[in-house]
C-alpha cells in the first residue's frame, strides 16, 4: 500500500482523531474476547489457590479449582485455556514416565474441565522439562539434551493428552521434527480433529523466569536451553522453522515471547497467512503488574495497550495471563 494524502492543510489527520465516535470508526485493529487464551498453573491437592510470588495476582491451583476458573472463563466469554502443571519434585525423573501417564496432573485438568465447561478449548502444554529431574524439555544424555529419543517421548505425551479430551496440543520442546510424529500419531490414533498449535519460534528468552518458578523448573534446571531455543540475534531462521512445522502439520504456530519479537509475528503473518500466536510471556506480565503496583503506569490501559500490540503486528490470539481480567473490561 502506497498511502496518498493531499498536502497540508487540505489533509488534516487530527481531523481522524477529535472524538472517541470518530477515532472508533477509523480504528484498524480491535482486540476482543475471541483473541484470548489463558494460560494457567495446576497442582496436586484439594480447594487449593496459591499465589507465584514473581507473579502478582497470578495462581497455581488444585485440579478442583482449575474447573471452577475453566468454567468462570467459559462465562466470560474466552475461548480457551492452556494447562501448565507444577509437578512435585518426587515425580520429576531422568525417563520423565509422568508426562504420559493419563492421571498426571495436566490430563487429571483436562477431565475436569471438559466436565463442567465443555463449550472452553483445552490447551495442553508438550515438553519435558515439568516432569524431568534435570529441568529440560528434552532427556538429557551425557550433558546434551538428544532429539530423537524425545520426540519419542513428546508423542507418547501428545497421545495421552488427546486421549484426555485436549483439543489444542502445544509442543513448545523444540526438538526438531516432533510436529510430524505428533501429527502421524494422532491420525493414527483416531484423533484427526485434534489441533496443534506449535511453539514454532520460540526463543531462548530471560524473559521465562517466573513461569519457571510457577512450575517449578528453576531449581531443578542443569545449564541453559540455547542448543534447543532460538538465538534471540535471528530473525530469518524462525521463519525456516514455522515453514517446517505449517509442513508437518502444525495448524497454527506461536511466537515466544511477545513484545520483544512482534517483528517476528509480523513476519510470520505476512509470509504465511496462518493462524499466529503470541504468548505474552511471565517476565512482560510480571513487569507490567509491578510498574503498576508501584504506580509507574497506568495497569489497565497498559494492559490493553500491550496486547493491542500483538493484534497490530498481526496476531490472532494471545495467550495471557492476563485474560480473565481483559474480557471483563471488554465485556463491560
Amino acid at each position: 500500500m502506497k498511502p496518498i494524502a493531499a498536502p497540508f492543510p487540505i489533509t488534516r489527520f487530527r481531523r481522524a482523531r477529535q472524538s472517541q465516535a470518530i477515532r472508533g470508526l477509523v480504528r484498524e485493529t480491535v482486540l476482543t474476547v475471541d483473541d484470548l487464551i489463558w494460560p494457567v498453573f495446576v497442582r496436586d491437592g484439594e480447594g487449593i489457590e496459591e499465589p507465584v510470588p514473581s507473579m502478582p495476582g497470578v495462581l497455581r491451583r488444585s485440579v478442583d479449582r482449575i474447573a471452577q476458573a475453566a468454567a468462570e472463563a467459559q462465562a466470560l466469554g474466552i475461548p480457551a485455556i492452556c494447562l501448565f502443571p507444577y509437578t512435585d519434585p518426587s515425580q520429576k525423573t531422568e525417563d520423565c514416565a509422568e508426562a504420559w501417564s493419563a492421571d498426571n496432573l495436566s490430563n487429571r485438568a483436562t477431565r475436569a474441565i471438559k466436565a463442567v465447561a465443555p463449550e472452553i478449548a483445552v490447551m495442553t502444554d508438550v515438553a519435558l522439562d515439568p516432569y524431568n529431574i534435570n529441568g529440560h524439555d528434552g532427556y538429557v544424555v551425557d550433558g546434551e539434551i538428544v532429539n530423537d529419543e524425545t520426540v519419542e517421548a513428546l508423542t507418547r505425551m501428545a497421545l495421552a493428552q488427546a486421549e484426555a479430551g485436549a483439543d489444542i496440543i502445544g509442543p513448545s520442546d523444540m526438538m526438531d521434527g516432533r510436529i510430524g510424529a505428533i501429527r502421524q500419531a494422532l491420525e493414527g490414533a483416531g484423533h484427526c480433529n485434534v489441533m496443534i498449535l506449535s511453539y514454532a519460534a520460540k526463543y531462548a528468552s530471560a524473559f521465562y523466569g517466573p513461569f519457571r518458578d510457577a512450575v517449578g523448573a528453576s531449581g531443578a534446571l542443569t545449564g541453559d536451553k540455547n542448543t534447543y531455543q532460538m538465538d534471540p540475534a535471528n530473525s530469518d531462521e524462525a521463519m525456516r522453522l514455522i515453514a517446517r512445522d505449517l509442513n508437518e502439520g502444525a495448524d497454527m504456530v506461536m511466537v515466544k515471547p511477545g513484545m520483544p519479537y512482534l517483528d517476528i509475528c509480523r513476519r510470520a503473518k505476512d509470509m504465511f497467512g496462518a493462524p499466529t500466536y503470541a504468548y505474552q510471556v511471565s517476565g512482560e506480565y510480571a513487569m507490567i503488574r509491578a510498574a503498576a503496583q508501584n504506580g509507574w503506569v497506568d495497569g489497565e490501559k497498559t494492559m490493553l495497550e500491550s496486547l493491542m500490540s500483538f493484534k497490530r503486528a498481526g496476531c490472532d490470539g494471545v495467550l495471557t495471563y492476563f485474560a480473565p481480567e481483559v474480557a471483563r473490561i471488554l465485556q463491560g
